[in-house]
């Protein structure tokens, strides 16, 4: 699930989803008149709100994992942007007249437990998760946002901006492999286990959220049909083999 963002996003990741449909044409004013649609907006909101706040939290605890002052200073900038990015969803839920707190309650326990159970043992495994796991979230969210109402749409984007994270952590992981080959098994095990995870919590998320899963499956804001979730879920699953591949991990 997300919770941190990078936006290093394969050649393929947001040109193949299906094209923009009528409510992707409108301002968020006359597409939040349906209130359905409105509700996924806020549930979508929300989610990404407290999953920024997350990521915040979590990249100062991983600073004080990092071996150097250098590698914490970074860290300390990535965790700075995210806030910024909580900030912004947290904001926008204000001038919808939405309360940001009740907005991201729904979410907290779902994305608290992913989080518990993918703690990672070092250093290197939570550069991993912040590149791998919080990635797959990131296309997921880039899928949704080519269906919502333009003002929406362009926040959305907007905070999955890259943070940096991904060139740093791909210039890490690679260099402690070079250093020492084993270490790359145990990676790509953790990896493996951070890609099941993520989409196992990513559509527990969903299936709770009446509007949410309305919206994916259609029938709200033109959504996804069923076949369309399936090219979905493909196009994300390449975009982690081709991260896999850059952190020179096997998928």
């Amino acid at each position: 699930m997300r919770f941190m963002t990078t936006s290093d996003k394969p050649d393929n990741a947001s040109e193949t989803p299906a094209e923009r449909t009528a409510v992707a044409a409108q301002n968020w004013t006359k597409a939040a008149a349906d209130p359905q649609y409105r509700a996924a907006v806020v549930d979508l909101l929300g989610a990404l709100a407290y999953g920024e706040l997350a990521a915040f939290e979590r990249l100062a605890e991983d600073a004080k994992l990092a071996p150097t002052l250098t590698d914490k200073a970074e860290l300390a900038k990535m965790a700075s942007a995210e806030f910024h990015h909580y900030e912004k969803l947290r904001d926008r839920l204000t001038e919808i007249g939405e309360e940001p707190t009740l907005a991201m309650e729904p979410f907290v326990a779902a994305l608290d437990g992913f989080h518990r159970q993918t703690a990672p043992s070092d250093w290197l495994e939570g550069l991993v998760k912040a590149y791998v796991g919080d990635s797959i979230a990131s296309d997921f969210y880039r899928e949704v946002a080519a269906r919502l109402d333009s003002d929406s749409r362009e926040l959305v984007l907007a905070v999955l901006d890259d943070t940096g994270h991904a060139e740093f952590a791909v210039e890490k992981v690679r260099g402690a492999i070079d250093a020492d080959p084993r270490v790359g098994g145990r990676l790509a095990l953790w990896a493996r286990r951070l890609m099941g995870e993520a989409l196992s919590q990513s559509q527990r998320v969903v299936a709770d959220r009446d509007a949410l899963s309305t919206m994916l499956v259609g029938g709200v804001a033109d959504g996804f049909d069923l076949a369309e979730v399936g090219r979905m879920f493909s196009r994300i699953t390449e975009a982690h083999t081709k991260r896999m591949a850059a952190l020179g991990l096997a998928a």
